[in-house]
C-alpha cells in the first residue's frame, strides 16, 4: 500500500509540473513551419525567377520542413520529460503536419491565382519544353494535353502540396517518434502488477 501511495504522489507531482510547464501544441508547430514555408517559397519566387532553377532548389524547403516536423517531435517529447509512447510521438508530430498541410495549401491557392500569377504560365511552358525534347508527343497532341492541364492545373497544384506535404510528414512523423527519448512512466495500476 505504501509503495502505491508514493507512485500516486509521484505520479501527480509529475503531473501538476506538466501543468505548470506550457506545452507547445500542434496548431503552433504548424503555425510557425507554416510561415518558414511561406516565406522560403516567397524568397524562392523573388530570388529565382527561372521556374527549372526552382525546382532544383525545391528539396531545401522540403529538407528544411522534414526537419521541422523532426523537432516538432522532439520537442513534445521533451515538454512531456519523455512520458511518451511512439504513438503520442507521431500523432503530435502528423498534427504539426496536418496544419503545415492546411497552411501550405492555403498560400499555394493564392500564389497561383493572386501574387504569383506567372506561375500557371511558366509551367505550361516548361511542360511544352520537356514534352517536345522527349519526342513522344507530335505538337496537336502537346497542345491538347496542355489545355488540359492549362484546365485543371489548380486542382493539380492543391493535389501536389496536399500529397507532398503529408507523405513529407507522415515519414518525418514515423522518424520522430522513432528516435526521440520515451520512457512511459507506469500507472499506479501498472506498477502494483509489476510487483
Amino acid at each position: 500500500m505504501h509503495f502505491a501511495t508514493n507512485s500516486l504522489q509521484t505520479t501527480n507531482k509529475k503531473i501538476t509540473t506538466m501543468e505548470e510547464k506550457k506545452i507547445m501544441t500542434p496548431l503552433n508547430k504548424g503555425l510557425i513551419l507554416g510561415l518558414i514555408a511561406i516565406v522560403l517559397s516567397v524568397l524562392t519566387q523573388t530570388l529565382i525567377p527561372d521556374l527549372k532553377e526552382q525546382q532544383k532548389y525545391g528539396w531545401i524547403s522540403q529538407a528544411i520542413l522534414f526537419a521541422g516536423i523532426i523537432w516538432a517531435c522532439w520537442s513534445y517529447a521533451k515538454d512531456m520529460n519523455s512520458n511518451v509512447t511512439f504513438g503520442n510521438v507521431f500523432a503530435h508530430g502528423f498534427k504539426t503536419t496536418a496544419v503545415l498541410t492546411s497552411i501550405s495549401l492555403v498560400f499555394t491557392i493564392l500564389s497561383v491565382t493572386l501574387l504569383f500569377p506567372e506561375l500557371k504560365d511558366k509551367a505550361l511552358e516548361n511542360a511544352r519544353e520537356q514534352m517536345t525534347e522527349q519526342g513522344q508527343l507530335n505538337d496537336t497532341q502537346i497542345d491538347q494535353a496542355l489545355e488540359m492541364t492549362r484546365k485543371f492545373f489548380t486542382v493539380f497544384v492543391i493535389g501536389g502540396v496536399i500529397i507532398s506535404t503529408l507523405l513529407v510528414g507522415a515519414i518525418a512523423s514515423l522518424i520522430g517518434a522513432a528516435v526521440v527519448k520515451k520512457n512511459p512512466n507506469p500507472t499506479p495500476f501498472e506498477s502494483d502488477n509489476l510487483q
